[in-house]
């Protein structure tokens, strides 16, 4: 059975390439534009691993990277931002790894992999 991604980020283009290009490497993918709608999917269950955006409409992902450590700390969480400089705040060190967005995907595809690696 392939992993379950989750991708939350408030922009809807960016989330429609995700999808498109994931699910073509074998993922399933489900997202949330909102840190509401991410944690309703996390409570679902069957969350192999979250790719989560720093700076959402509604406030920070720092705070849910926060939560899901606390509940669920086994599950791998890539951070992924358009800004670098997060990448020295201690809040982010929590996450499993911390990716720079960019429109080439190759990075983020082959973060997302070794990180599901080490899960396993």
């Amino acid at each position: 059975m392939s992993a379950r991604l989750l991708f939350i980020d408030d922009e809807e283009g960016l989330l429609d390439l995700y999808e498109r290009a994931f699910a073509r490497e074998g993922f399933r993918v489900c997202r949330a534009t909102t840190l509401d709608g991410g944690r309703a999917l996390l409570e679902e269950g069957d969350i192999d691993l979250v790719v989560l955006d720093i700076r959402l409409a509604e406030g920070s992902g720092l705070t849910l990277l926060h939560e899901i450590k606390s509940r669920w700390p086994r599950l791998p969480v890539v951070l992924s931002t358009a800004f670098a400089r997060y990448q020295d705040d201690f809040s982010s060190w929590l996450a499993d790894a911390y990716v720079v967005k960019s429109s080439d995907l190759g990075e983020l595809k082959q973060t997302v992999r070794a990180c599901l690696e080490r899960a396993r």
